[in-house]
């Protein structure tokens, strides 16, 4: 490179420059694609200055003569003067300006499409060195024939670059923090992103420097003679071959479970963006956590899973998930027209901030998911610590954040929003199940009523791993906590239409309250076996057993 800046100098020297003639500041940048023009040599009033200018190179900044007209040609490098020229350029520089030159477009009559003639773009207010030593100064500009107008975002930053279009500088330099940035090519409109870069500007030890960033090559070799393909591409001020910059693949890490107990949807296909992700996906399964396409639009079809294509989509999510962002996607609700009580509507429930480990390795973290269509704003209370109330007032279709929760084997209740009324009781078995250290999603699932939702499965908690795979049940532990033998208490019929009998054997009265599943007292009263219950609508609802003293719970459904 040495040798090379000495030879431009002397060419300087052999047209008359001296050292106190006025001077501009001169950079030029080869970025013709064209395979005509790989290699070209530059002439400056007619005397040779670049012989054998490769594509991709840039030449130092060099002075060159100011305040008088300058002819600039670019001739093939098998010329032997600037008669052979292909293009010339008549300016006049000023006295202490900075220009950068890129040469650019097209040469060959045909073979490539479209055509951009080819030219020397030029920039004044060029830049040898950033305006602060602790930043990158960058000039963009639009080299590639083929690609349309576009915006440049930075990850984190947004638009930097907006609606620059082919041969274009984009107006003053990007002063950057030196730093690593990822970058994106997008459509002017920013819907689409035709390719992501890194540009690692602190890797590069670029600090202190400016730059000039190109767009470069064909996006469609196959229409321009199989031409170098597009890139982003750097000149520095000292010149020499372009720094490529490096593809980068903007993902997020998703994973999906399947947790609709519809029937009509036990097994589906899950297509993204069209080709098949899951096929024959199966309730209360999940998937791994995968990679997944960032910061551009991706479309998620649910379909029956004898599709064949993502056009027999039942259902469709279009969004854009956030660069190196964790999602949790549960499928869940009901796509049959009949048969279920409540009809929640089939929907794919996405939640952010996912994790694939705990934050603590000695913890165990737990993410809650109501996905039981038929149940009621619940509590979940931890009963065997007791930690009390760990969630709260959780309706159908929310999450509930992580619980970071020490690793060991706990009791869970679930009760109505006002906690008066156990529904269920589960082990969550955290230490027995070795989760230390695993992130978790734990899910209501199934029917608290089958009877209601087509004989459907019934209502439990159920554990997604982040290694995917059939859900974990989590046991279900017997609500009564009396001492009763199973002889000395029955209760029938359940379902009941107008009556319910308890059979009891210690001889004596029975009390008992019963509560709907929001929580609400229905009826209350002592009775000696019987209990009316034909005012009651067709549901689910819990029945609270008194017997000399001893507490137990039943849950019971109304059917008519």
């Amino acid at each position: 490179m040495k040798n090379f800046t000495k030879l431009i100098t002397l060419m300087f020297a052999l047209i008359g420059l001296t050292a106190t003639a006025q001077n501009a500041r001169v950079q030029v940048i080869h970025n013709c694609a064209d395979a005509a023009a790989d290699e070209v040599d530059v002439y400056l009033d007619g005397t040779i200055l670049l012989n054998d200018f490769a594509f991709r190179t840039a030449t130092p900044f060099i002075d060159a003569p100011a305040e008088t007209e300058i002819e600039i040609v670019v001739a093939p490098s098998t010329s032997t003067s600037d008669a052979d020229g292909i293009y010339t350029l008549s300016t006049t520089l000023t006295e202490g300006e900075t220009y950068i030159l890129v040469a650019n477009g097209i040469v060959s009559e045909t073979g490539y499409s479209p055509a951009q003639p080819f030219e020397l773009s030029v920039y004044a207010m060029g830049r040898e060195n950033a305006s602060a030593g602790t930043n990158t100064d960058v000039l963009a500009f639009h080299g590639a024939t083929d690609a349309p107008t576009v915006d440049v975002t930075a990850l984190g930053a947004g638009t930097v670059v907006d609606d620059i279009m082919y041969g274009d500088f984009n107006g003053n330099y990007l002063e950057l923090p030196t730093d690593d940035y990822i970058l994106s090519v997008t459509t002017a409109d920013g819907s689409t992103t035709v390719a992501s870069y890194q540009a690692p500007l602190s890797t590069l030890n670029l600090e202190g420097a400016a730059i000039t960033v190109l767009a470069s090559g064909f996006l469609d070799p196959s229409m321009n003679s199989e031409g170098p393909a597009f890139g982003l591409w750097a000149a520095t001020a000292s010149g020499g071959p372009l720094v490529e910059l490096p593809t980068a693949e903007l993902t997020a890490r998703v994973q999906v479970i399947h947790n609709s107990a519809d029937l009509a949807a036990q097994t589906v296909d899950v297509y993204l963006n069209g080709e098949i992700l899951q096929d024959d996906f199966a309730f209360r399964t999940a998937t791994p956590f995968i990679d997944a396409p960032a910061n551009e639009e991706i479309s998620i079809d649910i379909a029956p899973s004898t599709s064949t294509s993502a056009s027999e989509s039942i259902y469709n999510l279009t969004t854009t998930l956030d660069v190196n962002e964790t999602y949790i996607v549960i499928a869940n609700g009901i796509v049959s027209d009949s048969g279920y009580t409540p009809d929640e509507p089939f929907g794919l429930y996405v939640y952010a901030m996912g994790r694939e480990m705990a934050t603590d390795g000695s913890n165990t973290d737990v993410l809650v998911f109501h996905g039981a269509t038929d149940a009621p704003t619940v509590d979940v209370v931890e009963s065997s610590v007791p930690a009390g109330t760990v969630v709260d007032d959780i309706m159908y279709g929310n999450f509930d954040g992580y619980l970071e929760l020490a690793t060991a084997d706990y009791t869970l209740d679930v009760t109505t929003a006002d906690g008066n009324t156990v529904v269920a009781r589960y082990d969550a078995p955290l230490a027995t199940l070795n989760l230390e250290g695993a992130a978790i999603t734990v899910l209501a699932s199934g029917f608290l009523d089958p009877t209601m939702n087509s004989n459907g499965p019934a209502f439990g908690l159920w554990a997604a791993t982040a290694n995917g795979g059939a859900l974990v049940e989590l046991p279900s532990v017997p609500l009564s906590a009396t001492e009763f033998d199973t002889n000395e208490l029955v209760i029938y019929p359940n379902p009941a239409s107008s009556q319910i009998t308890i059979s009891n054997t210690l001889g004596a009265d029975v009390n008992y309250t019963i509560y709907d599943m929001s929580g609400r007292n229905v009826m209350n009263a002592a009775t000696a076996n019987t209990i009316n219950v034909s005012g009651l609508q067709n549901g689910m609802y819990m029945l609270d057993l008194e017997v000399n003293g001893t507490k137990s719970q039943h849950k019971i459904v109304i059917k008519k």
